[in-house]
């Protein structure tokens, strides 16, 4: 039997490309330009497997294509909320993701993001590079201080857990959150003296920095709304580095303009890559074009990861990774 056939819809790191190349008869991305609903349609109808990525929107109409040849669907992202996973299912599609493997990145986004709207970096680099700086003065672009204070957390899997400890240990922040999932709080509490919260309000009650870290499902979908602002400290700031339709982007404005909380910073965004224009246009927010697994070793190691999966899957085995 020949090798099986995969298409990749982007371009992907060159030393993953290249083991994809040697394992798979390998159909590239070299333009690097999104697939078509009619392009990721052909793509089931030709390959073994079809290798995406995060923004590729694998709906019922792609996946529900007649005559298709695909059996798998290896997913670049530890997120698969691109995939129609009911309608994945109902096709006999076995799809992966990348797990653990953007840990750390992410969570050093989430603290990038962190530091920089409170100490308005963003805003002095614009200042800077405008050539409108004057010199040191007491009183100029005084921003928050960061060591000491309470950070919320909302979702405490792993890469929450990576930034409380960054926060915990690295700043001597405070650390209260919510996650009415996770399976072992007494671990967590302990490690990082953190405190859980019985609601998203409880958190978001005290807490200086509220970071978002929960998955993009039907019942996180605007969890950060126009009343759960109201809810935050007006003197608080808000960090996402999740998936954007967490956060109702228009209430977000609306908050940031009526100051019912101090600032933003956003990795993701509710309809990326476009993104709500009143936000491009406020200093007290940062923005980021999803930025957080964009690291050379962790964008090598995610696809590598994809590729682990779908060579298990050719070989008769169960994918490590296995979501659907």
């Amino acid at each position: 039997m020949g090798k099986p056939k995969v298409i990749v819809t982007r371009r992907w790191p060159e030393a993953v490309e290249k083991k994809v190349s040697e394992l798979f008869d390998a159909t590239l991305n070299t333009g690097d330009t999104p697939l078509t609903v009619a392009e990721l349609q052909d793509a089931l109808k030709t390959a073994d497997a079809v290798l995406c990525t995060v923004t590729d929107k694998m709906t019922a109409e792609v996946l529900g294509v007649d005559g298709k040849q695909a059996k798998m669907l290896g997913n670049f992202g530890v997120g698969f909320n691109n995939i129609d996973i009911e309608v994945a299912k109902a096709e006999g599609l076995v799809v992966s993701n990348t797990p653990e493997i953007l840990t750390d990145c992410t969570a050093d986004i989430a603290m990038t993001l962190l530091l920089s709207v409170a100490r308005r970096a963003g805003e002095g680099e614009r200042h800077l590079r405008g050539g409108q700086w004057t010199g040191w003065r007491p009183t100029h672009m005084m921003g928050t201080k960061v060591t000491g204070k309470k950070l919320g957390i909302i979702g405490m899997g792993r890469i929450a857990q990576a930034v409380a400890k960054k926060a915990h240990f690295g700043f001597d922040m405070k650390i209260a959150y919510f996650d009415p999932y996770l399976p072992d709080p007494d671990a967590v509490n302990k490690t990082m003296d953190a405190e859980s919260r019985g609601s998203i309000e409880d958190v978001l009650a005290d807490s200086n920095f509220v970071s978002l870290h929960c998955p993009a499902t039907a019942e996180t979908r605007h969890l950060m709304n126009a009343e759960r602002f109201k809810a935050m400290q007006a003197s608080a700031f808000l960090i996402n580095t999740a998936r954007g339709d967490v956060v109702d982007e228009a209430a977000l404005v609306a908050a940031l303009k009526a100051g019912d909380i101090a600032g933003a910073g956003l990795d993701v965004y509710e309809c990326e890559p476009d993104v709500t224009r009143e936000l491009t246009e406020m200093e007290n927010v940062v923005l980021l074009p999803h930025l957080g697994s964009a690291t050379l070793e962790t964008r090598e190691g995610m696809g590598f990861r994809v590729v682990t999966n779908v060579e298990a899957f050719f070989a008769g085995k169960e994918p490590p990774d296995r979501v659907a």
